[in-house]
């Protein structure tokens, strides 16, 4: 697994070059939990993440601590299967899985 992770004022972006899975979740949430507290508002690049599976769902969704409560997350650079994943899950829960502030260049709808 690799991840980039790049910071730009308030804004960190990660990069993941690898699929998402319980495998590679740990080292993908520790990334995430690095950042510096002033970061409010985290954007993961899946450009390079080809698979996703419920993992990905747990890392894009896992409740805010609360000492990053005003941080914000969404997500670009979904390919067809992680997008469909996501589709699927706020289909089967919209309320748990809303990705109306997720999506940054995907449309929500499913």
């Amino acid at each position: 697994m690799n991840s980039i992770t790049t910071l730009n004022g308030t804004t960190a972006t990660i990069t993941v070059r690898s699929d998402i899975d319980f495998d590679t979740l740990p080292p993908l949430r520790a990334a995430a939990d690095a950042l510096p507290a002033h970061v409010t508002h985290l954007l993961w690049d899946l450009n390079h993440t080809l698979f996703m599976d419920v993992a990905g769902l747990h890392l894009l969704f896992a409740p805010t601590p609360p000492d990053r409560q005003g941080r914000h997350t969404t997500v670009t650079g979904l390919r067809p299967q992680p997008l469909r994943l996501l589709r699927l899950a706020a289909e089967a829960n919209p309320v748990t899985f809303n990705l109306d502030h997720l999506l940054c260049d995907a449309p929500a709808t499913v």
